[in-house]
């Protein structure tokens, strides 16, 4: 009985460390034969009124929004912080394309947002 709780602990330990890591994202590498497209991202019932049963991640190209596949809203951070995707549209490099009304991502890259510094320099001011 001395022995079973230890080798219990072990492998309940070892489990949940193999299950907790991340995967690594397919998204992750852009093609170099593909263009890179600058998108705005968010979620899309949050900031882009769209149709949903729960908070997912959405670009818009060409002024028109798509639920994205390939990536999700929580692989890019915390959606409800101050800058997350539920309370900011944020800037994305994306390749991918548009079948069935959906954004099948296949590379997904979230552009930093320039520092107040940077937007001042930039502005002329």
């Amino acid at each position: 009985m001395k022995v079973f709780f230890p080798v219990l602990l072990v492998c309940l330990f070892a489990s949940a460390t193999a299950i907790g890591q991340s995967k690594s994202m397919k998204t992750a590498t852009p093609d170099s034969t593909k263009a890179i497209q600058v998108v705005e991202t968010a979620c899309g019932m949050c900031q882009f009124g769209m149709a949903g049963k729960s908070c997912d991640l959405a670009v818009r190209i060409n002024g028109k929004a798509y639920y994205v596949d390939g990536t999700s809203i929580d692989e890019h951070g915390d959606a409800h912080a101050k800058d997350g995707f539920c309370n900011a549209i944020r800037n994305a490099e994306v390749q991918g394309k548009i079948e069935d009304d959906r954004f099948k991502a296949t590379y997904f890259k979230l552009v930093k947002a320039p520092s107040k510094k940077e937007k001042k320099k930039n502005s002329g001011q």
